[in-house]
């Protein structure tokens, strides 16, 4: 387990120093994914502030009842993608952390671009 953990670290410090690196005035649209849910802001760096977010345990979201895991990605990534909007906020550049591009994270990835944002 702990070598898992270090790993996941280490894949979670490459992400964060790239994007640092190529596109440090941009806000940080952050990923963080448990085995029930999936969370999701955007945050300026720069302030150090939490823009807006979104995840799975939302009321608006809650009373859509039981639906699959990639389909409450999707979910979350288009009310983030509206409330982004709403709040002035158009380019983004997407923090996976050190989760791998594929399942949740795609589905929330690609439904937050198909509404609004760009990244």
């Amino acid at each position: 387990m702990a070598r898992f953990n270090k790993k996941f670290e280490r894949r979670a410090k490459r992400v964060r120093y790239k994007i640092r690196r190529k596109f440090s005035g941009r806000p940080r649209l952050s990923v963080f994914r448990s085995e029930r849910h999936i969370y999701a802001q955007i945050i300026d760096d720069s302030y150090g502030k939490t823009l807006c977010a979104a995840s799975t345990l939302d009321k608006s979201l809650k009373e859509l009842g039981l639906i699959s895991d990639g389909e409450a990605a999707a979910r979350v990534g288009a009310l983030l993608a509206a409330r982004a909007v709403e709040a002035g906020v158009r380019e983004v550049v997407f923090d996976r952390g050190g989760y791998n591009y594929h399942g949740r994270v795609k589905a929330l990835a690609e439904s937050a671009r198909s509404n609004g944002l760009l990244f």
